[in-house]
């Protein structure tokens, strides 16, 4: 017997069960959605007419000597700057566009949204002539009682259980009742029976009285004349 073997007489306890594997999260595309696309476009026009405003005119106007003496010379600062800065902006927005996953929530939110089209699509008519009221014009009662509805349906499903079970416990002590008032009925009966036995033995004892008194008064009478 190896050690790892149990003992004899001991009972191992059964490993548990493993834990079900989580739930998947809701699949969000990487690749730049609509919205997401059109964000970087106007992150990219954005930077592109910023950029613009440091424009050879602009920046000769603020060196013009250099610029009258060594036009070449400026303009190529002027080329690198630009491009140094817009290099530095798009790496600080790609930066910022990372720690923010701003792609994914702009993908998710495009998700929503075509969920809440459909659904928009599914709760009217083919035609459009009833299409759904917005909530916000909704009257003040309707969103009221959106809101408690999960609330008084909750309360509803409590007291229809209590409800059962008073009605359970009703039914059983009308139960008891009806069982009892059958009891006593037929002790009634019985008493009514024994009184009826009573009064007939009452009467049947009565003529054997009388007998035996005649009996006894003619005993004496002979006894007392002999």
């Amino acid at each position: 017997m190896s050690s790892t073997d149990p003992a004899p007489g001991s009972s191992s306890a059964p490993a548990p069960a493993p834990a079900s594997p989580p739930l998947p999260a809701r699949h969000t595309a990487v690749a730049p959605g609509p919205r997401a696309a059109k964000f970087q476009k106007v992150l990219d026009d954005s930077l592109r007419h910023t950029l613009g405003k440091i424009g050879w005119d602009n920046f000769a106007s603020c060196f013009p000597t250099i610029a009258a003496q060594a036009p070449a010379t400026l303009k190529l600062v002027q080329g690198q700057m630009v491009d140094r800065l817009g290099a530095l902006c798009r790496k600080e927005f790609e930066t910022v566009l990372q720690n923010r996953h701003v792609v994914a929530r702009l993908n998710e939110l495009e998700g929503l949204i075509s969920d809440a089209e459909r659904r928009r699509d599914d709760a009217g008519l083919v035609d459009g002539a009833h299409a759904p009221t917005p909530p916000h014009l909704l009257p003040a009662s309707d969103v009221l009682a959106a809101h408690l509805a999960p609330h008084l349906a909750l309360q509803q499903s409590q007291l229809n259980a209590k409800l059962q079970t008073t009605q359970a416990l009703n039914a059983k002590l009308f139960a008891d009742i009806q069982k009892q008032r059958a009891e006593l009925e037929a002790l009634l009966a019985l008493l009514e029976k024994l009184f009826a036995d009573i009064d007939g033995a009452n009467k049947a004892m009565d003529g054997v009285v009388d007998d035996l008194a005649k009996e006894t008064r003619t005993v004496e009478v002979e006894m007392s004349g002999s």
